[in-house]
């Protein structure tokens, strides 16, 4: 094939996986609108901690239609996700083989997008059966959808080489543990917000609201991610970013916005793990600290590239490629 056919490949998957998403959005808000109105006995109250979507049990109303319609479209929901993560990993192979030479999908920041929201849907499929997340279905799915119209509308450049600087295996290894990291910061990052939206109505027994996890369920999953994601974007921040640094510019640290910002949410994400462990931090004040962590980090993606002109991270305008071929960096 040749770099304009893979290029219009990768088009096309972004365009097939924006659907298949949008379909998937479309199954779970029939699931969760076919149970809004149905209450949680108590005898559910087991699958809540669990962590599962809690259904109704016991009595003909378990077996109504509203329940089996909601679990038929759940699990269509769920393999359209499949599907639709699936043609987004063909979207980021054929960006890359588009290039000349071939190279790693995320030399700009509607690559980078393209690249994080990937990570946040295959994050969510592959975790959803060990920690039970139904309940974050249509929030994780119409997130990513919403990105990805985001980055084909205003972030989209055509595929360019890369810069000297961006063409190195260290490039490999420090984005792709960055990406790995914003997609597990953002995933507790959602968790945090239901936390904080459910502990204003925690003993509601109808809605959607009583069928998310209880308070604790949604605190120690949280966590989790968080404690996965931290270890990573220290890799990514504090061993291979400035060995890259080093390589390209002669330095380990340049006071450069995005390295400021980078160690920013660094900080605020080592507190939050820090206060957990030694000031017994648990629920709304960790939730708090967590979705300032997650405002930290998307700033220092999109906000940085915005506001700044001195960032030695941005090699084009956003949108644009310059006229050399340049072309701008995620992180």
């Amino acid at each position: 094939m040749t770099d304009a056919a893979w290029e219009t490949l990768s088009n096309q998957a972004v365009a097939a996986c924006g659907v298949m998403y949008f379909l998937a959005l479309l199954a779970h808000l029939v699931e969760w609108s076919s149970l809004r109105n149905l209450p949680v006995h108590a005898e559910s109250v087991s699958a809540a901690e669990a962590g599962s979507v809690a259904v109704v049990t016991g009595g003909p109303v378990a077996d109504g239609p509203a329940v089996r319609r909601a679990e038929v479209f759940g699990r269509l929901g769920f393999l359209l996700t499949i599907i639709a993560v699936s043609v987004h990993a063909i979207a980021l192979v054929g960006r890359g083989m588009a290039a000349d030479p071939n190279r790693v999908p995320w030399g700009n920041m509607y690559e980078f997008t393209l690249s994080g929201t990937f990570v946040v849907a295959l994050f969510y499929v592959v975790l959803h059966g060990r920690f039970a997340l139904q309940w974050m279905a249509p929030v994780v799915v119409g997130l990513v959808l919403t990105l990805l119209m985001v980055a084909v509308i205003w972030l989209y450049d055509p595929v360019a080489p890369l810069t000297e600087a961006l063409n190195s295996y260290w490039l490999v290894i420090h984005v792709v543990s960055a990406i790995l990291a914003t997609g597990a910061f953002t995933l507790g990052g959602i968790v945090s917000a239901v936390y904080l939206i459910k502990a204003r109505r925690p003993d509601t027994t109808t809605g959607l609201l009583a069928r998310v996890p209880a308070l604790p369920v949604l605190d120690r999953i949280a966590y989790r991610i968080h404690a996965f994601g931290f270890p990573v974007w220290t890799f990514a921040v504090l061993i291979t970013g400035p060995v890259w640094a080093h390589q390209a510019w002669s330095s380990y640290w340049n006071w450069d916005p995005k390295e400021v910002w980078a160690f920013i949410t660094w900080v605020v994400y080592a507190a939050y793990l820090h206060a957990r462990s030694t000031a017994g931090w648990k629920g709304r004040n960790a939730a708090l600290l967590a979705l300032l962590g997650v405002a930290t980090l998307w700033f220092n993606f999109i906000g940085i590239n915005y506001f700044s002109t001195t960032s030695q991270h941005s090699y084009a305008s956003v949108g644009e490629v310059q006229d050399e071929g340049s072309s701008s960096v995620g992180l």
